[in-house]
């Protein structure tokens, strides 16, 4: 059985999102400055799924090649989704994605649709996610969901890509968890050009 992992690039100062971000505004306000590491480096490097392609330093190419490579599923939330704009019907990775919502899009709601809407909250959402991914891991994509997860105890894994930057406000990841101490133990570190990748296990 796979493990349910959240992976996403940070600022410093724990932001995955600018102020006002939106839909004409995906990364809000200095938030590009999170994802500068994508073409920092001299290595093509192919997003599975789509077709977009970084050029980015071979230590994170061979990160990204091993851990995207595990990844059977995605879970996203709706404010995300409609961020992305649904990412043009393409979701990133190319596999089974799951998008939770209380109002499920109906130009979405077809058959042959990329998209699962999970309307039953974030138990119902990992398990199908990890019974579409089989031995592979499930990816968390949103803050929100990250945060669900780990309150419900149902985060593995974190994988932060540590951006050089200071944000200084927006999307807050670790908000809401709570008054109970998260103990973690590092897996791996790896510096990359303009990112450090720090991989971490959540100690239950």
């Amino acid at each position: 059985m796979g493990k349910v992992i959240f992976e996403n690039s940070i600022s410093l100062d724990g932001y995955t999102a600018g102020p006002n971000d939106g839909p004409e505004n995906g990364l809000g306000d200095g938030g590009e400055a999170l994802f500068a590491w994508y073409q920092s480096g001299d290595v093509d490097f192919p997003l599975p799924g789509t077709d977009m392609s970084f050029k980015i330093s071979r230590a994170s190419a061979d990160l990204l090649t091993e851990e995207w490579g595990k990844l059977g599923a995605m879970i996203a939330g709706r404010r995300m989704f409609d961020i992305a704009h649904a990412w043009g019907g393409y979701p990133p990775g190319g596999g089974p994605c799951f998008i939770m919502t209380h109002n499920p899009p109906q130009k979405w709601l077809k058959e042959g649709s990329p998209f699962t809407f999970v309307t039953d909250g974030i138990e119902s959402a990992v398990r199908q996610a990890k019974a579409a991914a089989g031995n592979k891991n499930v990816s968390i994509s949103s803050a929100s969901i990250m945060q669900q997860c780990i309150k419900a105890g149902l985060l593995d894994e974190i994988m932060l890509s540590v951006a050089p930057v200071l944000l200084g406000g927006g999307v807050r990841l670790f908000d809401n968890l709570g008054a109970m101490p998260i103990q973690l133990e590092t897996i791996n570190v790896v510096q990359g050009i303009k990112v450090t990748h720090i991989h971490f296990r959540i100690v239950k």
